[in-house]
């Protein structure tokens, strides 16, 4: 592969916030670079999600304590988790590989990697957002998470000191006390997360990722790429139309769907659609405007306000992208809202999106080996607003051949190799 100097073009494949981000710093370096995004009916992640700049998720969900709690956090006991039953053949398989990356082994390294991420996560954003003219797009007030009962209080507390006791602290008597007079439950205990944060809001964030990347003589385009192909020792790109065209640079980074495209070159890639659920309204006028992210841990939900609305979100949900939505996740969603005594106005909007997740919930993120003009950004999970400033620049560093800030060892797409992965 090329350095900038000698890269005269680049497409990336993919329409998300990481494709976008990897846009735009792969332009911005001066590579041009065209993004091919397809129409869909369905909203991506990247605009649905919670806005959480989550670097407080060091911690897989592939992992031995996630397998002792599964029945608890099924869907039908209360929980977020669920499957598509009519789609079972496709998340069979992937559950197998899942379980079997909860080992302890498998997932003290999965952590570590992760660790080493997200510890880069939050300056990417800022370099991120400062070039693309919209600094005010990062808000760095961390989030609070909230405890309803004295039990779930002292697990959800120790768990958290645990897993990273200097990111935690106590939340503001004061802050939290008018929380709670604004709820219609009890809150026995929350603790206030450092070095987290939101975007402003997840719509505002891309499109002005996008507009940075036109400004910089970048170009998008509206197509489906229908596969990937080899072509010698390089790859290239078939289109809906049959066309094919290639580039000094192809960055696969087409969430869910980059399984179909990384298979048509003989590389096995398991991702899965893990489906999430939102629902938003008009937030009330006495609610207080600068409170961060609130996480009500005992129910699964994250509630997010972006500017004079709160987005509540939750579910994990496993199946094909364009199986139907159920609506029942909508239903316990405001179930929740009016029991939490939520300040959201009616009429709510609704929304269902897939977030792009591997077995082991780590990335895939590098080069093919073979393949001298082929990148890859997929498979982020729950990750992806979180990473994809950092993703864009691993990627950018990448095809200008310098040395990336984090080891990606274990973000190889090679390690699904063996089916047994």
């Amino acid at each position: 592969m090329s350095g900038s100097q000698n890269t005269k073009s680049a497409i990336v494949v993919g329409g998300g916030v990481i494709g976008a981000a990897c846009a735009y710093r792969l332009q911005e370096a001066g590579i041009p670079t065209t993004v091919l995004d397809e129409e869909s009916e369905i909203p991506s992640a990247s605009w649905g999600n919670a806005g959480h700049i989550a670097t407080e998720q060091i911690s897989p969900m592939a992992s031995p304590d996630i397998i002792r709690t599964i029945p608890q956090r099924m869907f039908a006991a209360g929980g977020p988790l669920d499957f598509c039953w009519q789609d079972i053949a496709i998340w069979m398989p992937w559950a197998v590989r899942f379980l079997r990356a909860c080992t302890p082994t498998r997932h003290a390294r999965g952590r570590s990697a992760l660790t080493a991420m997200l510890e880069h996560a939050l300056p990417a954003w800022r370099r991120l957002a400062a070039a693309s003219g919209k600094p005010d797009l990062l808000m760095e007030h961390g989030h609070f998470v909230l405890w309803e009962t004295p039990s779930s209080a002292a697990r959800g507390r120790a768990a958290w000191t645990r897993l990273d006791a200097a990111r935690i602290g106590d939340i503001d008597r004061g802050q939290l006390a008018g929380l709670c007079d604004r709820l219609a439950i009890p809150i026995e205990d929350g603790v206030a997360f450092k070095g987290t944060g939101q975007v402003c809001d997840p719509a505002l964030a891309m499109d002005a990722i996008k507009q940075a990347h036109r400004r910089a003589g970048g170009d998008w385009r509206r197509c489906t790429v229908n596969a990937l192909v080899r072509r010698g020792d390089a790859a290239a790109l078939v289109l809906d139309d049959g066309g094919r065209i290639g580039a000094d640079l192809i960055v696969i980074a087409a969430g869910v769907g980059s399984r179909a495209l990384m298979a048509g070159i003989g590389v096995y890639a398991p991702v899965i659609a893990e489906r999430g659920y939102h629902v938003e309204g008009a937030v009330a006028d006495d609610w207080p405007a600068g409170l961060p992210p609130l996480v009500f841990e005992d129910r699964s939900l994250i509630a997010t306000r972006f500017g004079s609305r709160l987005r509540v979100s939750s579910f994990v949900e496993f199946g094909r992208r364009d199986t139907p939505p159920d609506p029942r996740k909508w239903a316990r969603i405001e179930h929740h809202i009016r029991k939490i005594g939520l300040p959201i106005k009616k009429p709510f909007s609704r929304w269902m999106g897939a977030r792009p997740t591997l077995p082991d919930y780590l990335p895939a993120i590098g080069i093919h080996p073979d393949m001298n003009n082929l990148l890859y950004a997929f498979g982020h999970q729950h990750l992806g607003l979180t990473l994809a400033a950092l993703t864009a620049e691993i990627v950018t560093d990448l095809a200008c051949r310098r040395a990336p800030a984090v080891d990606l060892t274990p973000f190889d797409v090679g390690r699904f190799a063996a089916r047994s992965a």
